[in-house]
């Protein structure tokens, strides 16, 4: 297929909304409390928390989409805090990044994280490195991750719903 990566627009905040819960769902059904997912996603998921995030200027959004704008696949980038084992005060944080299961290995993800690494070089706000949070369980993210350059450096506390998780901080250079 030919699928394009663009950034994500206020009206895309109904399509994305149902895809992170869809794809949240798939990624951490197995492994979490049913009811912790579920409040998890009311917060994170809805079209309005979506409309919210698109129109936040710290916050950059692209979706990886099919030749009929369906979603595959997204990305966010944010700015802001930066955790303590992270040295660098600038770097971005690559906040989300989501494939839909069903295209798994077919080069979609590389494709998003080589366009997640120029939006974050073009960035006027980030610094020399970006960074992110992985759940400590999430293997198949961690090699992915590692096959992108990025190292762990320290952990924080993910909420999910209202379960505190550990989340593996990961970091690499923009350079």
């Amino acid at each position: 297929m030919n699928w394009t990566i663009r950034p994500a627009r206020i009206d895309d905040a109904r399509q994305l909304s149902e895809f992170g819960a869809r794809v949240n769902r798939a990624t951490f059904a197995a492994g979490n409390d049913p009811d912790q997912l579920a409040l998890y996603l009311s917060r994170a998921y809805t079209p309005e928390a979506q409309a919210a995030e698109l129109s936040d200027s710290t916050i950059d959004t692209l979706l990886v989409c099919s030749p009929d704008d369906v979603i595959a696949g997204f990305a966010q980038l944010r700015r802001g805090d930066v955790p303590p084992c992270v040295p660098d005060p600038a770097a971005i944080e690559l906040w989300r990044f989501y494939i839909d299961p069903a295209w798994h290995g077919r080069g979609l993800a590389q494709a998003l994280m080589d366009a997640v690494l120029d939006t974050a070089r073009r960035s006027a706000s980030a610094g020399t490195h970006i960074w992110l949070g992985v759940w400590e369980r999430n293997a198949r993210a961690q090699a992915f991750y590692r096959k992108c350059g990025f190292a762990p450096v320290g952990t924080h506390v993910f909420m999910f719903g209202t379960e505190r998780q550990i989340d593996e901080i990961w970091m690499r250079s923009l350079q």
